[in-house]
């Protein structure tokens, strides 16, 4: 087992005590809620007459179902005003702050985190939703938990979990100038496999990520969950601290020293032990995109679909799907895929510089005729702070519809989705049959740079060849 990373910093200076299951019981620093997945855990809680025990480290938003366009109450659909209504009686009720549409503060858990400062390195951090491991890009053990987990941390403050092994993955070259971090990571998920983190907790490092900005290292640790691992991590180091600093909920002055100075100490000690390590060069990456039904089903856009017998013998049966569902054959690329749909956002890449980054591209040029365009801002203050550059604009003048912030066609459950077999050019994370509301809808998934690209040409489209 490993020893002295950050990974066993953390999980020892959280531990409760080893349960007779043989798991860990966990001291959980932050806990965030959202309207999908806490409502059955608050009715438990009732059911057994119990009280939040620490509704100053919970914090809730609404997500997932909260609509982009219309707002009105009651919300249109009966299930989402549901939802939506429960989360507000379950946080009055215990006292728990809410980032609620009315604050200006709403936005995805994973946006709403780390821009509040309540995100910080060395906690342990938990929610209802499996791309909790964004907060690992401050040096946080953070994951995903079920509901019966929601309702576990809720009456206890605590978690029962099982510690695996650490993976540490040292990324080393330099990316290419066109080439992003949703690039690398859909590349690191091609090369390890969607299930080659299956028992690992991911540690990353080497030069590369040394060099990225936070947003881009949530980008990278979000994305960690689609490789298969349970979490992943970035060691706290001054970059950090530098996007920590004057945050709501992050201290300042001689109190902000001090817990810089806990933070240098949970890092991974340089002669720490892992279980696995594994070098990626980043110099090999090109802008990509996906051509299949998972995350791991990758190629560079001027590289061939690969033929299953190109393809490791464990992977050939999901590439026939792949194939016959995306209907692609092997030899082609996916440059000149025709697209219907574009969606910029998510907790992967709906962050202030991916909406610069599209903006950049999108500049002087106007969203094809064919395309239904969307930018969804990841929070409401990412929003605001986008329409205060002035990139609002430039989306409206391309074409593209600007929304409220939400998670909205990432995953369809706020009526954003696609409709029977559209194919939609997409910034998120999933591209699994049906993770956009239509199980005849098909997702590709690529950076933001090359979402802009597509909803220019109508179809993939090599963001290097455009003329910017």
């Amino acid at each position: 087992m490993s020893e002295g990373t950050l990974y066993d910093h953390v999980w020892n200076e959280h531990l409760v005590e080893t349960l007779p299951t043989g798991q860990d019981q966990l001291f959980v620093g932050l806990h965030l809620i959202h309207e999908v997945t806490s409502p059955q855990a608050f009715g438990m809680l009732r059911e057994r007459d119990l009280d939040v025990a620490f509704p100053e480290r919970t914090h809730a938003t609404v997500d997932h179902v909260i609509p982009t366009k219309d707002r009105s109450r009651p919300l249109e659909d009966e299930a989402a005003e549901e939802m939506l209504s429960a989360l507000e009686t379950n946080t009055s009720e215990a006292g728990i702050t809410y980032s609620g549409p009315e604050t200006g503060d709403q936005g995805i858990a994973h946006v709403v985190g780390p821009e509040q400062g309540l995100t910080q390195p060395g906690m342990t951090i938990v929610c209802g939703d499996s791309h909790t491991a964004t907060h690992g890009a401050f040096g946080a053990l953070a994951f995903g938990i079920g509901t019966s987990q929601i309702r576990d941390v809720l009456a206890t403050g605590s978690v029962a979990a099982e510690k695996h092994d650490v993976r540490r993955i040292e990324i080393t070259g330099e990316l290419s100038e066109a080439a992003t971090v949703k690039d690398l990571v859909l590349g690191l998920i091609r090369e390890l496999g969607t299930d080659g983190g299956v028992g690992y907790v991911y540690e990353y490092g080497g030069p590369v990520v040394e060099a990225m900005s936070m947003e881009e290292r949530m980008t990278l640790a979000n994305m960690s969950i689609e490789g298969g691992a349970t979490a992943g991590y970035i060691n706290p180091d001054e970059t950090t601290y530098e996007y920590l600093q004057g945050r709501d909920a992050v201290p300042e002055g001689e109190a902000f020293e001090e817990r810089k100075a806990y933070w240098e100490s949970i890092r991974s000690n340089p002669d720490a032990i892992y279980d696995d390590v594994v070098e990626f060069d980043a110099s090999q990456i090109e802008p990509s995109v996906t051509w299949g039904i998972t995350p791991g089903q990758v190629v560079g856009v001027t590289e061939p679909i690969p033929a299953p017998a190109d393809l490791p013998a464990g992977q050939r049966d999901a590439a026939e799907r792949a194939y016959e569902h995306m209907d692609v054959s092997p030899g082609e690329t996916m440059d000149g895929y025709g697209v219907d749909v574009v969606f910029l956002g998510s907790c992967t890449n709906g962050r202030l510089p991916d909406l610069r980054a599209a903006a950049e591209v999108l500049e002087g040029h106007e969203v094809d005729t064919d395309v239904e365009a969307l930018a969804v801002p990841g929070s409401q203050r990412v929003k605001a702070a986008a329409e205060a550059e002035g990139l609002d604009s430039i989306f409206r003048e391309a074409g593209f519809e600007w929304r409220d912030a939400g998670c909205s066609m990432c995953l369809g459950m706020n009526g954003d989705r696609l409709e029977d077999g559209q194919v939609s050019a997409s910034s998120t994370n999933r591209n699994f049959v049906g993770r956009q509301g239509s199980k005849d809808g098909r997702t590709i998934l690529m950076s933001p740079e090359m979402v802009a690209a597509a909803a220019i040409e109508g179809e993939v489209t090599d963001v290097r060849t455009l003329d910017q």
